[in-house]
């Protein structure tokens, strides 16, 4: 992967697999990442379709909906193994239930005689552990997580990596987003987490629309009832 980096790293990452231990000979059939740099998604995702050489659980399928017969042809891990780690290595890594994943990866990679550690080459953040303790006594799957944060997941039918890793990142973003106050006055009040929205939202794709003259007006009547308040006016402590 030949990529210039010039910021924080991030990649939001999820796995379908044949059934659910790696002890009874279960593998990864796909893998979805997404690329996010200083927060922002770049476009860079990486998405894998894997043949596993074994056969899936029906209760796996029944999951994500994926068949032994879509993936006859689709390349093995060993095939893949270097263009994933290279995509990996270096980023932090957002993980739903981070354990399960990357049990399964560093599996897979044991098995293709490239043995790697993620934790020793990558940050790994487990979003479950965060929802737990943010929502501690609640669900906190991916859907639960959607309807409380008002992520929008209504295209997500069955589980898909890289569907999920989209999603994944949207409540990624919110979970972490902070408070986000209008402050006034130039003292923060305590406990308040400002958010530089500059630095995640594109300013130059918005259009302006200068105030008429009658807009202009009654905005001048408003500023001078407020100076004869008790309190007077924070817009004029802004400029001054």
């Amino acid at each position: 992967m030949n990529q210039q980096i010039t910021g924080k790293r991030t990649v939001v990452l999820d796995t379908e697999t044949t059934g659910l231990d790696t002890r009874d000979g279960h593998r990864i059939i796909e893998v979805g990442c997404v690329e996010m740099i200083e927060r922002r998604l770049t476009g860079n995702n990486l998405h894998i379709y894997l043949q596993p050489d074994r056969g899936i659980d029906a209760g796996a399928q029944a999951v994500h909906g994926i068949s032994n017969e879509f993936l006859q042809d689709m390349p093995r891990f060993a095939q893949k193994a270097q263009e994933l780690r290279d995509y990996l290595v270096g980023a932090e890594l957002i993980i739903h239930n981070a354990p399960f994943d990357v049990g399964f990866l560093e599996h897979e990679f044991a098995l293709c005689d490239m043995p790697l550690k993620l934790s020793e080459v990558c940050k790994v953040t487990d979003t479950l552990a965060m929802a737990r303790k943010q929502y501690p006594g609640q669900k906190n799957n991916l859907d639960a997580l959607c309807k409380r944060l008002a992520v929008n997941n209504s295209h997500r039918t069955l589980h898909g990596a890289l569907l999920d890793s989209e999603i994944l990142a949207d409540v990624y973003l919110v979970m972490t987003g902070g408070q986000t106050a209008l402050l006034l006055d130039q003292d923060n009040a305590p406990g308040t987490v400002t958010v530089d929205l500059a630095a995640t939202v594109d300013v130059t794709q918005l259009k302006v629309i200068p105030a008429n003259e009658a807009e202009d007006e009654a905005h001048q009547l408003w500023l001078e009832n407020l100076r004869k308040s008790d309190n007077g006016c924070a817009w004029d402590r802004m400029l001054h």
